[in-house]
């Protein structure tokens, strides 16, 4: 195989961490020093954790970060190599071998009717092929069945693709790419080799406000603390989908347009629903801000033991 490079996105992991930050990505010293060396040993990453923890975003971001194009393959069940890798123009093909059937050979139009000029790239295909900078966002791997992973094989681990009528087609530029799960399932080890590993779970409450703080105009600083401590309440319920970072800052932004500026148990109750997703979920979440019982017998904490005696939270 010839060589394949791409230059350097990245100075250091403090480098990472400052041009995330500028597009409001909060980026936390794992998640700097992974990218880093990621770019500069040219290894896939890995990205699990909860879903809406932020692991899609940081894909974009890094491709923003660097001026890169982003290209995405979307994981469902069912994916086959049609989808991800590549496919042939039959239409296209049907109307060559009508145009010209009685005046070539089989073979010449079979030749001609499997070239490039018949090739429809798909996301795979399409980032090794690439000769500007890319990063390659594989997202949601863990929705494929195990036997579609072998389709990302060769790709992560030389950054090539075979199609049986052209050959092996090698990038010349090696994209930057990042896989993610959602834990749904366990990956092979076999892709686990070939990526560097990350974790993101749910931020911290002092994280969390800073991610309200960045990303939401107009909230102030008593009001994502606020929310920050309701959110970590809320998730460490036993809850059929707990919410996300950007579900907590649809909540925070609507919080803002209705001029709230602390909150109450009327407010919770008449947003919780941009919050969560399940009627299940929002009664569980009511009676805990309330004090009431979840599931077990002791009460929840109120949602006024998220204030200060002045009314700051706590």
């Amino acid at each position: 195989m010839s060589q394949v490079d791409r230059s350097p996105g990245f100075a250091s992991p403090a480098d990472v961490m400052t041009r995330l930050r500028e597009l409001d990505y909060l980026a936390d010293d794992a998640i700097g020093l992974t990218v880093y060396l990621a770019d500069r040993l040219q290894k896939p990453v890995l990205v699990e954790g909860p879903a809406g923890v932020g692991k899609t975003e940081l894909a974009r971001t890094v491709a923003a970060a660097t001026g890169a194009r982003l290209i995405r393959l979307q994981c469902y069940e069912g994916l086959d190599e049609s989808k991800a890798l590549y496919e042939w123009n039959y239409k296209k093909q049907l109307l060559r071998i009508q145009a010209d059937q009685d005046r070539e050979s089989w073979s010449d139009l079979e030749t001609d009717i499997f070239s490039e000029a018949f090739l429809l790239p798909r996301p795979l295909l399409a980032a090794v092929r690439a000769v500007d900078p890319v990063v390659l966002l594989i997202d949601e791997i863990d929705r494929v069945e195990v036997e579609a992973e072998a389709l990302m094989l060769e790709v992560l681990s030389d950054f090539q693709v075979t199609v049986p009528e052209l050959g092996t087609i090698e990038a010349t530029r090696r994209p930057m790419v990042f896989l993610t799960s959602n834990d749904t399932r366990d990956l092979s080890e076999a892709l686990r080799r070939r990526a560097l590993y990350l974790r993101i779970d749910y931020p911290s409450v002092e994280r969390e406000r800073e991610i309200l703080l960045a990303r939401v105009e107009g909230l102030s600083l008593d009001l994502a603390e606020q929310v920050s401590l309701i959110m970590r309440s809320i998730r460490e319920l036993d809850l059929k989908k707990a919410p996300s970072i950007s579900e907590s800052l649809d909540w925070a932004r609507t919080l803002v347009l209705l001029g709230i500026e602390s909150i109450g148990p009327t407010d919770v109750g008449e947003t919780l629903h941009v919050l969560l997703k399940y009627e299940a979920d929002i009664d569980r979440a009511r009676r805990r801000l309330a004090g009431l019982p979840t599931d077990g017998p002791e009460a929840a904490p109120h949602i006024d033991s998220f204030r200060n005696p002045d009314g700051r939270p706590t």
